[in-house]
């Protein structure tokens, strides 16, 4: 398998783990299988929360992590338009599928944006 190969596919992680451990490199490896960023948020959480205990005068820096927090918020649950399509798809189908035929009333002109 030639080098660029490897690198597209992952198995080689040449540029940054040059500068790792071992130990770091089997965290990279952990890290990289990991899908979302619920936890990345969730720790900015906790960071903030022991910003504000240890530097209370801090303000400044307690406005830049909640706004970094805030963005990735946003962005967990932004969804693309193609996404929202599926969605609404998903949604109409249940409806015409499942809803309807068991009697549950659908408002009539509801709209999914």
């Amino acid at each position: 398998m030639a080098k660029e190969e490897r690198n597209r596919t992952g198995s080689n992680r040449g540029f940054y783990t040059r500068a790792l451990e071992e130990a770091e490199k089997l965290e990279l490896e952990e890290a990289s299988s990991l899908e979302g960023i619920d936890e990345e948020i969730a720790l900015l959480r906790l960071k903030l929360r022991e910003l504000l205990e240890k530097q209370p005068e801090r303000i400044d820096l307690h406005f830049q992590a909640a706004n970094v927090i805030a963005r990735l918020v946003k962005t967990r649950y932004q969804i693309t338009r193609e996404e929202r399509k599926t969605l609404k798809e998903a949604i109409q189908k249940v409806l015409t599928e499942v809803a309807i035929p068991l009697g549950v009333g659908v408002v009539k002109g509801m709209q999914i944006k």
